[in-house]
């Protein structure tokens, strides 16, 4: 598949979330939910997740109901605000060099779209988003997905120390380090950033 025509149409739904996403990207509307991921425990996620979100999915290994791309649609339009099942998709498509996974409706960057038109507020889709931005090289739209991830959900340790790696890579190394210092305060385990930022001279301690 040539990347492309669907990298120039995922520019596009970057900025969008109005009528041209809607008519690229579908409505929200599904047979069964959409269902909120943060409400485990109020609504039923676990009837969709037992039959097509099983760790095998989730791994990018198999389908379980269907084709790995089916299980993967049918959990995202049901939850669209599944991170999980968001970063799996990214990671399958990373891998395969393909931005729309067989037997997906859209392309990668919809279901990012349709999650974000769902829960506009949920930090762990803006972060998802942005990790996947970062690995495409879009480093400024991940910069930026980052930045409002950061926003709603600043004492999350995991979205400091991904922002921080976005800054690292746009070479802003003030901001990659307070970002590192927030996750590593708010007890962060990995030490690749403190490294990376120490390796470039921008930090005040050894690295590990």
């Amino acid at each position: 598949m040539k990347l492309l025509p669907y990298l120039l149409a995922g520019t596009v739904l970057l900025t969008s979330t109005g009528a041209h996403a809607l008519n690229y990207c579908g409505e929200l509307k599904n047979h069964f939910g959409p269902l909120d991921y943060r409400k485990r425990g109020e609504v039923n996620l676990e009837i969709v997740e037992n039959a097509h979100f099983t760790p095998e999915v989730e791994a990018g290994i198999k389908g379980n109901t269907s084709y790995l791309g089916g299980d993967l649609d049918y959990t995202l339009r049901a939850i669209p605000n599944h991170p999980r099942a968001l970063a799996t998709l990214a990671m399958v498509a990373l891998r395969d060099k393909q931005v729309k996974v067989p037997a997906t409706k859209w392309p990668v960057e919809c279901y990012f779209n349709r999650a974000i038109r769902f829960a506009p507020d949920d930090a762990a889709v803006r972060a998802t988003y942005g990790t996947y931005l970062l690995a495409l090289g879009k480093t400024d739209d991940a910069v930026g997905m980052f930045a409002t991830a950061v926003e709603m959900a600043p004492e999350d340790p995991t979205i400091n120390y991904n922002a921080g790696l976005a800054y690292l890579k746009k070479k802003e190394y003030a901001k990659s380090r307070l970002h590192a210092k927030k996750a590593y305060a708010l007890g962060f385990p990995l030490p690749g950033l403190k490294n990376k930022l120490v390796e470039a001279g921008k930090w005040d301690e050894p690295a590990q």
